[in-house]
């Protein structure tokens, strides 16, 4: 889908005036925009910014104090994430949604193997075809270029890259209309990191996907989003697309960031 398309289409996602404190202390605060199908947004700032916070009010991990998150679901349309029921909203994570950690641990069930954590969403869906299960997980590993052999293997017997890839994996087989990707490749040795960057930027391109990331590092924002917001102590200061945001930043603070990362 064109950037004209997308802009074009029917909001995906609808975020108001999102806010969410810790007491006296902002987390986020005022956060508003709309992402269209196939755009992948990047959330970029320094740690302690917000992103994460936002993240996770976005992803419906973290309630927000005031605002709302709209997602554009399957079984019920455009709605209130946090109106939904709990079981409601579940199960819009669970067909909806993807999301990779940066701990792939975090993301995988390390006591069973790695095509099952592959499998696995298709099961919660629903599917019980053991054949055809097993066939979509083989096709999946190869996808994200593993050693299909290896799909009885427990993930603590593969790398963190190819653990990170199992997760990526898991996380597209059940063709979620968004995907949430929180620093998808921090503690990754540099190569392996363009590696697997090079790899989920040819997939969400491929499968169209919608994509959040959130990250600290200008280089993954640059390869991966095609728009960008820019936090600071919990608020946005800067948003626009990619490029226009790091080759002429407005705002002194994304000016500092892109300088330090030029810097380096």
């Amino acid at each position: 889908m064109s950037a004209v398309e997308r802009l074009a289409s029917e909001p995906l996602l609808r975020v108001a005036d999102l806010s969410r404190w810790y007491g006296s202390i902002v987390g986020c605060r005022d956060v508003s925009f709309e992402m269209h199908p196939g755009e992948v947004l990047g959330i970029v700032g320094e740690s302690g910014s917000g992103k994460t916070t936002l993240l996770k009010c976005l992803s419906g991990h973290l309630e927000p104090t005031s605002g709302k998150v709209e997602f554009d679901t399957r079984r019920h349309g455009m709605s209130d994430i946090y109106g939904l029921s709990e079981p409601d909203r579940r199960r819009m994570q669970r067909e909806d949604w993807g999301f990779v950690h940066q701990n792939p641990r975090d993301g995988l069930r390390m006591r069973v193997s790695g095509g099952a954590n592959v499998a696995e969403p298709l099961m919660n869906l629903g599917r019980r075809h053991y054949g055809e299960m097993r066939s979509a997980t083989i096709a999946w590993l190869e996808r994200v270029e593993l050693d299909t052999s290896r799909i009885d293997d427990k993930p603590r017997n593969f790398s963190g890259g190819m653990q990170q890839r199992i997760q990526v994996a898991r996380n597209l087989i059940h063709g979620p209309k968004l995907v949430f990707m929180d620093e998808p490749t921090g503690g990754l040795d540099v190569s392996v990191q363009a590696r697997l960057l090079d790899l989920m930027r040819e997939l969400v391109r491929d499968l169209g996907l919608a994509v959040i990331i959130v990250t600290h590092d200008m280089a993954v924002a640059r390869l991966m989003a095609d728009r960008l917001l820019v936090m600071r102590r919990g608020e946005v200061v800067e948003t626009g697309l990619t490029d226009q945001v790091l080759d002429d930043p407005q705002h002194a603070y994304t000016q500092l960031l892109v300088s330090s990362v030029l810097q380096i």
